[in-house]
């Protein structure tokens, strides 16, 4: 195949699937809403990528100011990791005919997510009444813009856990709910993921900030 043909392929119709299947193999069987999550997970992950950018930029300016350590940060981080692990304990449940992993990994995964959120409510309001605290510090409004985005994302993610969940307790039926959970699980622990980077880098102590400058290429 030429290069130009290469690049004109359709890989989505089925004419180019039957193509592709004679001389690359099997097609791309994604589902529609998976393949959806994907494509919305990579974008949120640019749009965290592009944070951590701007933030590394702004700190080798003169007048930054990191932001006070909160040691409350720490438990909310147990309580994501707890959250996403559940629900991985959920999904294995339901794979596996599990009732009683998926229903309390469900439960337990929801649980764990909204006191997550409920710490990262403290955790603002710690850093609003710290002596250290200054409206103009462009460190505390990066943590505020960084920290809530990520929340959002959060809150966004209970929506749909709240919807499995509904669906679990009225048709109990874990074959129907295994592709939704499956999604749930695959956004929490991304989200994880993106909460680790940003809490090792950003709010973690003032010892990771020559890290995050040379991974920015400014030092």
């Amino acid at each position: 195949m030429s290069l130009f043909s290469q690049i004109t392929a359709k890989p989505w119709t089925q004419a180019q699937a039957l193509i592709d299947n004679a001389h690359t193999g099997p097609t791309f069987a994604l589902p529609r809403a998976s393949l959806g999550l994907r494509v919305f997970l990579g974008v949120v992950t640019v749009l965290f990528v592009l944070l951590i950018t701007a933030y590394g930029a702004r700190m080798v300016q003169e007048d930054w100011r990191p932001t006070p350590p909160i040691s409350l940060l720490w438990t909310n981080t147990v309580l994501l990791i707890l959250g996403s692990g559940a629900l991985q304990l959920a999904l294995i449940g339901s794979e596996t005919g599990r009732t009683h992993w998926l229903n309390r990994g469900v439960a337990f995964g929801g649980i764990f997510t909204l006191a997550f959120l409920g710490g990262q409510i403290v955790a603002w309001n710690q850093l609003s009444t710290l002596p250290a605290f200054e409206v103009t510090n462009p460190a505390i409004a990066f943590f505020y813009m960084i920290t809530i985005a990520h929340a959002l994302h959060m809150g966004g993610g209970m929506v749909a856990l709240g919807r499995v969940t509904t669906r679990l307790w009225r048709e109990g039926d874990t074959e129907e709910v295994q592709g939704s959970l499956g999604r749930c699980a695959l956004y929490w622990h991304t989200l994880l993921i993106i909460w680790l980077v940003l809490f090792g880098l950003l709010f973690s102590g003032n010892e990771n900030l020559g890290f995050l400058l040379t991974l920015c290429g400014l030092r």
